[in-house]
């Protein structure tokens, strides 16, 4: 694996995932961006935000099946997320890790003209003592809106 953890930032926040669903709800210049694999998203599911009338932004941190950082990341966001006026970016992953190093990159990128935040706990959560995930904690976990793809 070519993935190496970026180190950490600051500028990053962490957030429990029901406090990034209520700030979604509210700040309609926020907007939640998926990092994991298309795989992921196909077998795992999404976080879906239809019923606040908003989209989720899919974009791979780490390329499937090569396993490398993708070095088009932050052009790929900035081109999905277009000319809206947004404050606030949430990078959501399986548990945490690759949206922080996600959000990081893109705070670089953006310096201090958006709020960069890392999904806490991720879409899926931490490994229970059974090393399986969604028992514990995380976005599905938490019965916040999802759906299968």
């Amino acid at each position: 694996m070519n993935y190496h953890p970026v180190e950490d930032d600051q500028n990053v926040a962490d957030w429990a995932p029901e406090r990034v669903w209520k700030e979604l709800e509210v700040n309609d210049r926020a907007c939640l961006i998926d990092v994991r694999s298309k795989p992921e998203w196909i077998f795992v599911g999404v976080p879906d935000l239809s019923s606040i009338g908003r989209r989720v932004v899919f974009s791979e941190w780490i390329s499937y099946p090569e396993t490398r950082t993708n070095p088009s990341f932050v052009e790929q966001v900035t081109h999905e997320l277009g000319s809206h006026s947004l404050n606030t970016f949430f990078f959501i992953c399986r548990s945490g890790v690759r949206s922080r190093a996600a959000a990081i990159e893109v705070s670089k990128s953006h310096a201090k003209a958006v709020q960069c935040v890392n999904v806490a706990e991720g879409f899926e959560g931490d490994l229970d003592h059974h090393r399986r995930r969604g028992y514990v904690n995380g976005w599905k976990f938490k019965k916040l809106p999802w759906r299968q793809t």
